[in-house]
């Protein structure tokens, strides 16, 4: 284990909180194990270790927190991650797209794909096509999820005929993560272009599921 890793794993468990712990162990369908800290302690906890230690200077590093087997981890290595956006080389996209295959669960997928991998493709566009076909036709539900929400911080950017016909590929599924995730798309896009939101689901009332168009709506009436 990595020095930077130790001292961070030795911190953390430090402040581990029994209390806590089942509680946010249920809200995860006790999918992982918890330390039992939350989120604002588990932020000014990275945040002064930072000031001590800096920023890890290499992925195995993050990849080697992530690793660790309590939840926070991942967390935290999320939050070293968003630190660093604006430097992440463009080949960064094939570490994002590994973590959302690896302990994968709504809590970090979102992340990664909401936030990391949302600007990274503004920064590098030219990823976008080869790697969200890819995803919407994986059979990983996660990396649909994913292709589904890469645009969540477009706004006016938003490729609209991407971002409908991935929505369609999948508007079939069972899955509750690809239905919410529709509709989180659509919701968020609404608040650019309410128009074509309301025309699309209008337009493609028999293929969305229920929870896909309450969500899509809520910010608008039809």
């Amino acid at each position: 284990m990595d020095q930077y890793t130790k001292e961070l794993y030795d911190i953390f468990n430090l402040h581990q909180n029994e209390t806590n712990r089942p509680s946010m162990e249920s809200y995860l369908k006790n999918h992982f194990q918890f330390l039992g800290i939350k989120t604002p302690e588990r932020r000014q906890l990275i945040k002064d270790f930072i000031q001590l230690h800096g920023l890890p200077n290499d992925l195995s590093i993050i990849k080697e927190i992530w690793d660790l087997k309590e939840r926070e981890f991942q967390y935290v290595a999320l939050d070293l991650l968003s630190k660093e956006y604006k430097k992440a080389e463009k080949e960064r996209i094939e570490f994002y797209e590994q973590l959302i295959t690896e302990k994968s669960w709504w809590d970090t997928v979102d992340t990664i794909a909401g936030s990391l991998i949302s600007l990274h493709f503004l920064r590098f566009p030219d990823l976008i096509a080869s790697y969200t076909d890819k995803w919407i036709h994986s059979e990983n539900m996660w990396l649909q999820r994913a292709a589904i929400l890469h645009q969540l911080k477009f706004k006016q950017h938003t490729n609209e005929e991407k971002l409908f016909s991935h929505i369609k590929i999948v508007s079939s599924s069972k899955e509750f993560f690809i239905q919410k995730a529709i509709g989180w798309a659509l919701r968020e896009y609404s608040k650019t272009s309410p128009l074509s939101v309301r025309n699309f689901v209008t337009n493609n009332e028999e293929i969305l599921a229920p929870l896909s168009k309450r969500e899509a709506l809520k910010r608008l009436t039809i």
